[in-house]
């Protein structure tokens, strides 16, 4: 692997991570970042000790929310880009607890954060269904788009947000405004693998957002269809 000179800081929001998949993803993740931040939403679990044991001589920092505030999303994610920011950090690597790169990612880092001329990466997220296979059908299709998951941090910016309370996004809107790239490395999101992460999903939508003013009904609805669209993993 080349050497590699600019910093990155892994930026992430915890709640309740424990016997998930925070452990193996941050095993991952250790592999190429330089320092953390995170943001714990009031877990009542062994999140806060996982992150502190696998993330062990990197810079760590952990806000812990007295209560939780994923109610209103837009705020948690503008309190997780600000106590980032407040690192200084050069780039940032913006993942949630159940999402993991393809191993390839470790090996082209390097090659993203030396240059001076791209600020944002692109990469695709596969909704995992299974530990073998995504999910594809017209709900379910975000691995044939791009989206940054690391940025460079500039802080002459002045950040916009969609201000909506769910499915704001989880970076600044005007990340996408700066000098883009994708990235062919495949990022794995878990958090629809098993029947009890799609119920619980289900559920939280239902509460928060009852009548889908920020999200797809049709989509909403499909979560728990027992036979959907599956496509193998192909490493």
């Amino acid at each position: 692997m080349a050497e590699r000179q600019g910093r990155i800081t892994l930026s992430m929001v915890v709640r309740n991570e424990a016997g998930r998949y925070l452990r193996r993803a941050l095993m991952q993740h250790r592999e190429f970042i330089d320092a953390a931040v995170i943001i714990d939403d009031c877990s009542d679990d062994e999140t806060v000790a996982i992150c502190m044991e696998m993330l062990a001589g990197i810079p760590l920092r952990i806000v812990s929310n007295p209560r939780s505030e994923f109610s209103n999303e837009i705020e948690l994610r503008k309190r997780q880009w600000q106590e980032t920011a407040a690192t200084n950090p050069e780039w940032i690597l913006n993942l949630d607890a159940d999402e993991i790169f393809e191993t390839k990612m470790r090996d082209d880092v390097p090659a993203m954060v030396n240059q001076h001329v791209i600020d944002t990466f692109g990469f695709r997220l596969y909704d995992m269904w299974s530990e073998t296979h995504y999910r594809e059908d017209n709900y379910w299709q975000a691995h044939l788009f791009y989206r940054p998951f690391l940025v460079r941090y500039r802080p002459d910016i002045e950040y916009r947000w969609k201000e909506t309370p769910q499915h704001c996004g989880r970076f600044p809107l005007n990340v996408l405004e700066f000098p883009f790239a994708i990235h062919e490395a495949r990022l794995k999101h878990y958090g629809w693998a098993t029947p009890e992460d799609r119920q619980h999903k289900y559920n939280r939508y239902m509460q928060l957002d009852p009548d889908a003013r920020y999200g797809w009904r049709e989509q909403y609805d499909s979560i728990l269809d027992q036979a959907p669209p599956l496509k193998e993993w192909m490493d």
